[in-house]
C-alpha cells in the first residue's frame, strides 16, 4: 500500500502539533473550561433549571427562540428572523415535550466540558461538546459569549494533540493507546 506524506507549514505545527505551544493551549484551556464550569454550576444550583422541577427557565429559553422566527415578523416589515424555521421545528417538536431531560442534561454537559478544559482531560471531547452547545445556542438566537467560546473550541479540536499537554492527557492518551491501540489486527 502507497505511503503519502503531507507537508505542515512551520506555524500550523507550531500551534497544532509543538509541545512548545502547550502554555498558550492552556491559557486558552482554563478560559474555555472556566466559562463552561460556572455557567453550568449556575444552572445545576439553580432548581429552575436542574432536578426533577427543571424546565421553567429551558421553557423561557425555548419560547424566547421561538419569537425570534419569521412567524412573528410584523406584516409589511423587513424580517430577518435569528432563528430558522427548521431549527424552530426541532425546539418545538424534540425539547419542548422533554424539558426536564433537556435542561438537566445541558446544566450537567456543560459542567463536564468545564471539568474536561480545566482538567486537560479527554480535551478534543470536551471542545467538541462544548462547540455543539455553542452552535445550538447559536442557532436558538442567543449571542453572548457563544461566538467566543465557538470559535476558542474550534481551535482547541484541532490542536488536541497538544492542548492537554499541561494537563491529565499527557498521562491518558499513551495510556490509552497502549492499552488500545497495541494490538494489530
Amino acid at each position: 500500500m502507497p505511503n503519502y506524506t503531507l507537508e505542515q507549514s512551520r506555524f500550523s505545527h507550531f500551534f497544532l502539533a509543538s509541545a512548545k505551544s502547550a502554555p498558550f493551549w492552556f491559557l486558552v484551556r482554563l478560559y474555555v473550561g472556566y466559562e463552561w464550569l460556572i455557567a453550568g454550576w449556575e444552572k445545576v444550583t439553580n432548581p429552575a433549571w436542574f432536578g426533577s422541577g427543571a424546565g421553567a427557565a429551558m421553557n423561557g429559553f425555548i419560547q424566547g427562540a421561538l419569537r425570534k422566527t419569521a412567524e412573528f415578523c410584523q406584516p409589511g416589515a423587513a424580517c430577518h428572523p435569528d432563528v430558522q424555521m427548521w431549527y424552530a421545528a426541532f425546539l418545538k417538536g424534540a425539547v419542548l415535550p422533554h424539558l426536564v431531560s433537556w435542561s438537566n442534561a445541558i446544566a450537567v454537559g456543560e459542567v463536564l466540558v468545564g471539568l474536561g478544559l480545566l482538567a486537560g482531560l479527554f480535551v478534543g471531547t470536551a471542545a467538541f461538546f462544548g462547540f455543539f452547545m455553542n452552535l445550538n445556542f447559536l442557532l436558538a438566537g442567543t449571542v453572548s459569549v457563544n461566538p467566543t467560546l465557538m470559535v476558542l473550541a474550534l481551535a482547541l479540536m484541532s490542536a488536541r494533540r497538544v492542548a492537554g499537554h499541561w494537563g491529565l492527557d499527557r498521562y491518558v492518551r499513551p495510556y490509552l493507546k497502549r492499552k488500545f491501540y497495541s494490538q494489530r489486527f
